[in-house]
């Protein structure tokens, strides 16, 4: 449905509120515009563009330090860290991440975004993976971006233990799964 510029602008205020990872091309696609358009609209509402949103909440939310492992050791770049409780990180599928023969990427990239993130979540200076239990649900392809959510579902200081959902989608979709139990210490 074809809407006039100020309810689009608005609506587009919204969904980079929502999503601050939205790409033009998919707030094009969903207002059913052209790039350009969706350009000019972020450009009269001084909305940056995606590269400058990222760096923006990044520097915002990494004032915190990951405590598990050095930032530079989490595959993908984190951009939102609630220690305990959750983290968000970005990895731009390149080259050397795909099979050659499809530009399909490699389940190990995947899995190791997933499973550094929820390394980084914990607030413990040990943090290790006890078990997991991943799904792939889709592939990625080469120049998508994954983007995980890890969402710290239980912790238990006395066994150490704490459990750790990631979920990875490419836009909309759903492109893996992990559940990680984690080991912690239990000197808190």
């Amino acid at each position: 449905m074809k809407r006039n510029k100020k309810e689009r602008q608005q609506l587009l205020k919204e969904k980079i509120k929502d999503n601050p990872f939205i790409t033009d091309e998919e707030l094009a696609e969903f207002f059913q515009v052209s790039i350009q358009t969706i350009r000019l609209d972020r450009l009269e509402l001084s909305i940056p563009e995606l590269r400058e949103r990222i760096k923006h909440v990044a520097e915002k939310t990494l004032e915190k330090e990951v405590r598990s492992l050095p930032i530079e050791e989490v595959i993908g770049e984190v951009i939102d860290l609630e220690l305990d409780k959750s983290a968000i990180s970005i990895f731009d599928v390149k080259k050397e991440h795909v099979f050659v023969r499809n530009n399909i990427t490699r389940g190990h990239h995947l899995f190791a975004q997933a499973n550094s993130l929820a390394v980084a979540v914990i607030n413990d200076e040990l943090a290790l993976t006890a078990k997991a239990n991943i799904r792939f649900t889709a592939p990625v392809k080469l120049g998508q971006r994954v983007v995980a959510k890890a969402i710290v579902q239980s912790v238990d200081r006395e066994k150490g233990r704490t459990t750790v959902e990631v979920k990875s989608t490419v836009g909309n979709d759903v492109v893996f799964y992990g559940s990680f139990e984690m080991f912690r210490s239990t000197n808190m």
